[in-house]
This record gives C-alpha cells, sequence and structure tokens, in this order.
C-alpha cells in the first residue's frame, strides 16, 4: 500500500481538529443535552398525567357499561 502525505495530512489534521474543536463544544453539547432532557422529562410527565385521565375515562365507562339498568318506565330520574 503507497503512503500517501496529503491524505495522512488530511486525517491528522481532521483528528487533531476535532479534539481540539470537542474540548470547546462540550460546554454547548452538554446545555443542549441538558434542554433535551427537560424537554423529554415534561413531555414525559405530561403524557403519564394524561394517561392517567384517560384511565379514569376508561374506568368510568366500565362501570357505567356494568351497572345494571334500572327498572321502571325507562326514564332516568335526576
Amino acid at each position: 500500500m503507497k503512503f500517501d502525505l496529503p491524505s495522512f495530512l488530511l486525517g491528522y489534521g481532521a483528528g487533531a481538529g476535532t479534539v481540539l474543536l470537542g474540548k470547546r463544544l462540550r460546554p454547548l453539547l452538554l446545555e443542549l443535552a441538558t434542554v433535551v432532557y427537560r424537554f423529554t422529562d415534561s413531555v414525559m410527565a405530561k403524557a403519564a398525567v394524561k394517561q392517567e385521565d384517560f384511565e379514569d375515562l376508561l374506568a368510568e365507562a366500565r362501570a357505567r357499561a356494568r351497572r345494571r339498568p334500572e327498572r321502571g318506565n325507562g326514564h332516568a330520574e335526576a
């Protein structure tokens, strides 16, 4: 395999640039990850509340469906 100096220098420069740039980008990436986690936690909390509301609705519907109909003239009394 032939050694190609320009390719070697390009690869070395890319690696060194990544290390140097990575140290400077770390605070930005940390802040971005924090925002993403906060957003995800917020969405998950809201989804849990909505799921609980939905389960309550289904439980109420199930209770109504299993309730025996009242005997009488067929009219609901208030």
